[in-house]
């Protein structure tokens, strides 16, 4: 027991996670003021499964009659008849093709592909059909598809468009915390007349008594702020007074209902739809996950706000595309994944430095002064950093490999969306693929090699019979 006392105790110094001569008595609630508390991230618990059942019940009754509203069809696949032999070969190849960490194509070499002709007395074209089917039948339905890729569009629509809402609402005021040195209140103190009162904000390397903090008079730009905006048009907003700043309701349901969606992904990512970037994904929303505590836990959730919203925009739009894809809808497909990777970019290889690091290195070095978890915590965003222009590599490879094969119009991006939350799917994979020598002649028409699928822009790891 004592031992565990010890490592809770180490876990949780205060000279880890909070700056200079604040301690964690110092941001207990009381009556006046509520701060964030390590305890209230249990709530997202309970809150995630609600969202999943939520989730359910959508799907079931909303995103289901939209679907076969829209023509899609509700049966999957079509399965391909038991044959032991041919099973048999397919659990083969699939292993070796994981194992070698390629995509499990599941497509037998064309020398086996003639002896099991031969020992099974069927012709090519039938044994090739019958893997394809086969390969078909594991994946999900594009009914399936198209109401997950709805939920997920509902709930990233609604979730932005709260933030940018409580982001952009007029705050009379938006003053951190106030405390009076005092116990007699003057007759004409400012908080009576409309003004602001005396308030301690922190400073490093100050020597202070008593509370630990000095008396400051706000600066007439900073009443100003305060009475106009909010920390979305001043980012050095995020940074006064910290980490004295209080939790507004609004703020503390934005950030639980967050973390709370990305632990339903956490869980229901294994009963999902299977993707090939399980990990990848699986890692992503680790650290989202682990970036939400972290700022909560340390009060940085004014600039954890502005982190959040910048994310899910683009997440918006990527289900859209996903959407209209699954509905054939090519020319709004092509016009939403467009606009996507443009959204995408601007926001993270723009908007995310220039605004996001900005603040939360300099403002906040110039503000507050750097603490051992105030590395941490940049150090995680500039690892997020190094994955957005991996992305944003991946797709303006994309869109530059489309455009110089003057295929703009034939091309279809969801086959190739490398984004952190999307997949490589295609709205075709229960249709028959070409005859092996069509297939040889379309590929050499659209100026591919044989390791290259459709139209000659799916990726290399993507099997050549996956259209």
């Amino acid at each position: 027991r004592s031992k565990m006392a010890g490592i809770v105790a180490w876990f949780w110094n205060e000279r880890f996670w909070l700056p200079h001569n604040v301690t964690w008595a110092d941001l207990k609630n009381t009556d006046e003021a509520t701060f964030p508390q390590a305890e209230d991230l249990y709530l997202a618990f309970p809150l995630a499964f609600c969202i999943f059942m939520i989730r359910l019940v959508f799907e079931r009754f909303i995103a289901r009659p939209c679907a076969l509203g829209l023509k899609i069809q509700a049966n999957g696949p079509q399965k391909a008849q038991p044959n032991a032999i041919l099973e048999k070969v397919f659990t083969a190849i699939t292993k070796a093709s994981e194992r070698a960490g390629h995509t499990a194509c599941g497509h037998p070499d064309e020398k086996r592909l003639e002896g099991l002709s031969k020992q099974l007395d069927w012709d090519v074209r039938t044994i090739q059909r019958w893997f394809r089917q086969r390969r078909n039948q594991e994946k999900p339905s594009t009914l399936s598809k198209f109401c997950e890729s709805m939920w997920r569009f509902t709930f990233y629509l609604y979730i932005f468009t709260y933030g940018v809402r409580f982001l952009k609402k007029v705050e009379i005021y938006i003053l951190s915390v106030y405390i009076y040195i005092w116990s007699a209140v003057p007759e004409k103190d400012p908080f009576l007349t409309g003004g602001h009162p005396r308030r301690l904000r922190t400073r490093r390397g100050d020597e202070r008594e008593g509370t630990g903090c000095e008396i400051v008079q706000p600066s007439h730009r900073e009443r100003e702020a305060s009475r106009q905006t909010s920390w979305l048009w001043d980012t050095r907003d995020c940074w006064y007074n910290y980490p004295y700043q209080t939790l507004t309701t609004e703020l503390h349901y934005y950030y639980i209902v967050e973390l709370a969606f990305y632990w339903s992904l956490m869980f229901s990512q294994f009963t999902d739809i299977k993707r090939k970037d399980f990990l990848i994904m699986f890692l992503h929303h680790l650290a989202t996950i682990s970036l939400i505590t972290f700022s909560y836990v340390n009060n940085m959730v004014r600039v954890g706000t502005l982190v959040m919203c910048l994310h899910d925009v683009s997440d918006v739009l990527l289900e859209a595309a996903k959407m209209a894809n699954y509905v054939k809808c090519q020319r709004l497909c092509d016009l939403l994944f467009v606009m996507f990777g443009l959204v995408f970019i601007s926001t993270r290889l723009a908007a995310f430095p220039i605004w996001i690091l900005n603040t939360t290195v300099f403002e906040s070095w110039d503000i507050v002064g750097p603490y051992p978890s105030w590395w941490v915590f940049n150090l995680l965003l500039f690892l997020l950093q190094v994955l957005h222009s991996f992305w944003s590599y991946l797709i303006i490879k994309i869109a530059c490999k489309a455009i110089s094969k003057g295929k703009v119009g034939k091309w279809n991006p969801m086959h190739v969306s490398n984004d952190d939350r999307s997949d490589i799917e295609s709205s075709s994979d229960e249709e028959d693929a070409p005859s092996p020598a069509k297939k040889t002649h379309n590929t050499a028409t659209n100026g591919t090699n044989g390791a290259n699928g459709t139209n000659g822009y799916l990726t290399g790891t993507t099997c050549l019979d996956e259209h």
